[in-house]
């Protein structure tokens, strides 16, 4: 039994233009070396771009995309008797949003094209309508996980 006190979750403030805590979170993930502003610029830049290219709710579009990007099972390495397994789990909610929007930031850091908004905004149309490099890890996961099916009682 741990002595110290239980962290407490404080949550993160809503985004001041689109008043979502999940853009918010998205912008954290975005920054690098702590700047904040640049991240947030980059983001309301990319979903005002997403608003002319899918002629939707912008807002709208981005919870669709990361949806549609989210894993629901994954593979976890398990070693027994010798052996590796790759064994297919659950992901809790938490995680899953954790790397639906890491595989959009990656995937969109990875693409060709100017300027980070244009390139955000195309992976996040790409994630919207099921398409995209983001979207394909998913499936790849899935795959993965269908795949190692038979070591799913290796599950701890």
């Amino acid at each position: 039994m741990g002595r110290k006190k239980k962290s407490v979750d404080r949550g993160i403030a809503p985004d001041p233009m689109y008043n979502s805590v999940v853009v918010s979170k998205f912008v954290n993930r975005m920054m690098w070396n702590g700047k904040r502003s640049t991240g947030l610029r980059i983001v309301h830049k990319a979903l005002g771009i997403l608003q002319e290219k899918a002629e939707k709710e912008p807002l709208e579009v981005f919870l669709k995309a990361i949806d549609n990007v989210k894993p629901v099972i994954e593979v976890k390495s398990r070693r027994v008797g010798g052996a590796t397994y790759q064994v297919p789990v659950e992901i809790r909610e938490f995680r899953r949003e954790s790397l639906g929007m890491r595989w959009i930031i990656t995937a969109a850091r990875a693409r060709s094209g100017h300027g980070m908004e244009e390139r955000l905004a195309a992976e996040l149309l790409d994630a919207y309508n099921n398409t995209g490099t983001a979207f394909k890890k998913k499936e790849d996961t899935h795959k993965m996980a269908e795949a190692n099916k038979a070591f799913a009682h290796y599950r701890w």
